[in-house]
């Protein structure tokens, strides 16, 4: 088993790559992903919503040119939809097949048993992978190259998922007791994300190299919001990521995340913005958050807010 993962040999290599991809990380993050792809080991990924967890995963696959596999968890998720199942239509259409057949199948058998014994020659075409309906983990599995396999919002799963799970971080290879142990081609790059929704088992920890990303500095921000909007000016970029630290440190019911920010950021492009105000910030203020009551506080606390970040970006 092997992997190979090009443009992640190396930290500044991560760190430039990923930027080519719009993915703007510090250090700390890349230097978690060098390590996973060299020590082989998957990454836990946790922080708040929208911070960029699943979007690390997704850049990973973009610039090493591997395919992304993507398990999108949630409560009862099972083997089923997460490793596989059998094609029970596929298998009832052959045995009825079977049965036109059944006379020339056990023509010259000896009496019941030897008849039985004929029959049971079959098991192994019925349960065989022409009949497996493999899911995102087994596709991962069985797949011929590497690949980056997210395992997204572990945390909405149950207890018992992470059990199922324990097999595949640790030897990546699946047990299906009619075939056996189906072990992995090469080796993938694994990312399990978490937004802390519930405590995660030991287990599963253990197995993981362990990467917090919480929100950005103002600085990382910006240059986060200058790639994914290259058309905002340096001196709007500054006033955005000022007002949205300042809105972050107030007791909301959803604090807005990178990803609202760099919408807030093409929105304000799109009217043609060069500096935030009052009218304006009220008009568009519903693209960064999402809730009305949210909405409501920051309109209450606007003027304090606009005068510290003005205060801010003219230090």
């Amino acid at each position: 088993m092997s992997h190979s993962f090009p443009k992640l040999e190396s930290v500044d290599s991560i760190v430039e790559s990923l930027a080519t991809a719009g993915y703007i990380c510090n250090e700390q993050i890349a230097t978690v992903v060098y390590l996973a792809a060299e020590l082989e080991k998957p990454v836990l990924v946790e922080g708040p919503p929208g911070v960029g967890k699943t979007e690390l995963a997704k850049s990973c696959a973009q610039v090493t040119g591997a395919p992304l596999v993507r398990l999108q968890c949630y409560e009862g998720l099972d083997e089923s939809k997460a490793i596989y199942e059998w094609k029970y239509g596929k298998q009832l259409l052959y045995t009825q097949l079977l049965k036109t057949q059944l006379s020339e199948v056990i023509e010259g058998a000896q009496g019941f048993r030897a008849s039985v014994e004929r029959l049971h020659s079959f098991d192994d075409v019925f349960f065989s992978k022409d009949f497996l309906e493999p899911r995102p983990l087994l596709q991962a599995i069985d797949a011929e190259g590497s690949v980056v396999l997210l395992v997204d919002e572990i945390d909405k799963a149950d207890f018992e998922f992470e059990s199922l799970l324990l097999e595949v971080l640790s030897d990546f290879q699946i047990s299906i007791p009619e075939l056996g142990t189906l072990k992995g081609r090469s080796k993938p790059l694994v990312f399990l994300t978490s937004n802390d929704t519930r405590d995660l088992s030991d287990a599963l920890k253990r197995r993981c190299l362990h990467l917090h990303i919480d929100f950005p500095t103002t600085e990382l921000e910006g240059r986060i919001v200058r790639a994914r909007v290259p058309q905002i000016t340096e001196a709007m970029t500054e006033h955005l990521v000022s007002f949205v630290s300042k809105v972050r440190e107030m007791d909301l019911k959803k604090l807005p995340s990178v990803s609202e920010t760099i919408d807030w950021a093409k929105s304000l492009v799109l009217l043609h913005a060069d500096s935030l105000d009052e009218e304006l910030v009220k008009s568009s203020l519903s693209v960064l958050l999402k809730y009305e009551e949210d909405v409501t506080s920051v309109v209450e606390n606007l003027v304090d807010l606009l005068y510290t970040e003005k205060q801010a970006a003219s230090a």
